[in-house]
C-alpha cells in the first residue's frame, strides 16, 4: 500500500480562499480586509469593525449610525430566550448557555429557513445585538441577580457592561472591553470558524454553523483557554495586598515546577504565530491600564512572572488569551464568562465567513486513510 501524506489536524492544508482576515505569521500581522488589527483596536468602535468584517469597508457616519440603530433595537432578551435559559442548571457551563441560546434563536427567527445573503446578515445582526445579553444575564443569574435592561444611548461595549454590573462603567474600563472584542473578533480559518463553514457548506443555515462554532470555541485549546489562564492564577493564589515582586517569584516558580513535571500551560504559544501572537501587545496595554485602573499589581506580578519563566524555559510567547483572560477577572466577569465573552465577539467573523462560503459554496468533504481490518466476513 502507497504510503499515504496524512496532514493531522490539517496543519498546513489551504483548503480555500477568502477576504474575510489575514494571518501572516512571517511578519506577525493581523489584517481584518486589509487594516491592521491593532489600528483598528485603536480607533474604531466595535460595532465599525463589525460592519467591516461584514461589508468589506469601514462605514460612513450616514451607514454607522443606521447600523447602530439596528443594533440596538435589538439588544433586549427575548422572554423565550430568558425562559430557555432559567430552566437550565446553573451548574451548566455558560458556553452551553450559550450554544442553547444561539439554536433557540435560531429556530424562533423569522427568516430561519430564508439562505439569502440579505436575510443571513440579518441574522448575523441579530445575534450580534442579542448575544450580549445572554451573557450578561447567566452571569447575573448565577449570582441571584435578574435581567438588566438595555440602554439605547450607550454604545456596544458600554452596554454589554452595563447589561451585565448594573453600573455604567468609566471609559477607560469600556474602552479596554472596546479593544478585547475588536481582538477577538476574527481569525482566519481556525477551529471554530472552520466548523461553522463545513456546516454551511452542507446549505445548513446560519444558526446551525454559529452553534456548531460555539460548541469548537468551548474546547480549552481553542477558546476556553482565557479560562485555563485564570485557573492557573487561582492555583498561584492570587494575593490581592502582594507587591509586584513577591507575586512574579511566586508564579515563576509555580511555571519552572509545571514545566519539569511536563504540564500543559495554557494561554503560551499558537500554531499559526511563530514569533508571538501579534493580538497580545495591544491587549496587554489594556491590561495594563486596568490593572492600574483597579490598584492590582500583583496581577502583573503573576502575569510576568509566568511569561519570563516560560520564556527562558521554552522560548514560547504568550497568545491573547493570557492577557485577556485576568483583564476581564479585574472587570469582574466570572472566569467561566470569558469564553462566552469570546463568543460576543467572534459572533461577527463566523457570520462573515459563513456568508462568504455562501457565496461561492463547495461542499467540505475531505477524504481518510483507512487503517483498520482488511475485509472479513462473518463465520
Amino acid at each position: 500500500m502507497a504510503e499515504v501524506d496524512i496532514k493531522k489536524g490539517l496543519d498546513g492544508v489551504v483548503v480555500d480562499y477568502t477576504s474575510v482576515s489575514k494571518v501572516n505569521p512571517d511578519t506577525n500581522s493581523l489584517l481584518y480586509r486589509g487594516y491592521p488589527v491593532q489600528e483598528l483596536a485603536a480607533r474604531c468602535s466595535f460595532e465599525e469593525v463589525a460592519y467591516l468584517l461584514w461589508n468589506g469597508e469601514l462605514p460612513s457616519q450616514e451607514q454607522l449610525t443606521e447600523f447602530t440603530a439596528r443594533e440596538r433595537a435589538g439588544r433586549a432578551l427575548d422572554p423565550v430566550v430568558k425562559q430557555v435559559i432559567d430552566a437550565l442548571p446553573e451548574t451548566s457551563h455558560p458556553m452551553d448557555v450559550c450554544r442553547t441560546a444561539a439554536s433557540v434563536m435560531g429556530a424562533r427567527h423569522a427568516l430561519a429557513e430564508d439562505a439569502s445573503r440579505e436575510a443571513n446578515m440579518t441574522k448575523a445582526i441579530d445575534l450580534f445585538a442579542a448575544m450580549p445579553a445572554v451573557v450578561a444575564y447567566d452571569q447575573r443569574r448565577r449570582h441571584g441577580q435578574g435581567v438588566v435592561e438595555p440602554r439605547e444611548d450607550l454604545g456596544y461595549s458600554a452596554n454589554f457592561l452595563w447589561m451585565t454590573f448594573g453600573e455604567e462603567q468609566v471609559p477607560e474600563v469600556v474602552e479596554a472591553f472596546n479593544v478585547s472584542m475588536i481582538l477577538y473578533a476574527e481569525h482566519s480559518f481556525n477551529a471554530s470558524t472552520f466548523t461553522a463553514r463545513v456546516i454551511t457548506s452542507t446549505l445548513s443555515d446560519l444558526h446551525s454553523a454559529v452553534t456548531g462554532a460555539i460548541g469548537a470555541l468551548k474546547g480549552p485549546l481553542h477558546g476556553g483557554a482565557n479560562e485555563a489562564v485564570m485557573h492557573t492564577f487561582d492555583e498561584i493564589g492570587i494575593r490581592p495586598q502582594e507587591s509586584l515582586e513577591e507575586a512574579a517569584a511566586r508564579a515563576k516558580a509555580w511555571m519552572e515546577n509545571a514545566l519539569a513535571q511536563k504540564k500543559k500551560v495554557m494561554g503560551f504559544g499558537h500554531r499559526v504565530y511563530k514569533h508571538g501572537d501579534s493580538r497580545v501587545p495591544t491587549m496587554k496595554a489594556a491590561l495594563d491600564k486596568m490593572i492600574a485602573h483597579y490598584g492590582r499589581p500583583e496581577l502583573l506580578g503573576l502575569y510576568n512572572g509566568l511569561e519570563q519563566a516560560m520564556e527562558e524555559a521554552k522560548a514560547i510567547k504568550p497568545n491573547l488569551d493570557y492577557p485577556a483572560g485576568p483583564t476581564y477577572h479585574l472587570m469582574g466577569f466570572d472566569t467561566a464568562t470569558f469564553t462566552p465573552l469570546f463568543v460576543a465577539s467572534r459572533i461577527t467573523g463566523w457570520t462573515a465567513h459563513i456568508m462568504e462560503q455562501l457565496d461561492a459554496n463547495s461542499l467540505i468533504r475531505p477524504l481518510s486513510e483507512y487503517v483498520g481490518p482488511e475485509e472479513r466476513h462473518l463465520p
